[in-house]
């Protein structure tokens, strides 16, 4: 899971970049500034799980550390971010406001992921 969680969240920073760009220059003139907000709060979430993935990536690589609870903060990581970012993409980019409604299950597999990290934590020495 190491190098599957390190190559996903290297694919996610670097497509969060990418978006992050796209809002700032190509759709700066398309979208309203609302819109244009929430695509970039999209951006901006999806770095940050980006590399939260990353730290879970590189906590996973040492042996006495407990994975399940790793495994499961980086699935969430990579859940929450395809439904949080997605939904708030595809809200901005399409405004259909019933997409604003999946984004707190994208959130709620997010805070999953901080709380299986933190679990994983206490398998620490």
């Amino acid at each position: 899971m190491t190098r599957i969680f390190l190559a996903i969240a290297s694919i996610l920073g670097g497509l969060s970049v990418a978006a992050g760009a796209f809002a700032s220059h190509a759709l700066k003139e398309k979208l309203t500034e609302r819109a244009l907000e929430i695509f970039q709060t999209g951006a901006r979430y999806q770095m940050y799980h980006a590399l939260a993935l990353m730290l879970v990536a590189l906590l996973l690589s040492r042996a006495e550390v407990a994975q399940t609870p790793l495994t499961v903060a980086g699935s969430a990581f990579i859940a929450g971010i395809a439904i949080f970012s997605g939904s708030l993409y595809a809200l901005s980019l399409t405004g259909i406001k019933w997409l604003g409604a999946i984004a707190p299950l994208g959130g709620a597999a997010l805070i999953l992921g901080w709380g299986c990290l933190a679990i994983a934590a206490f398998s620490f020495e």
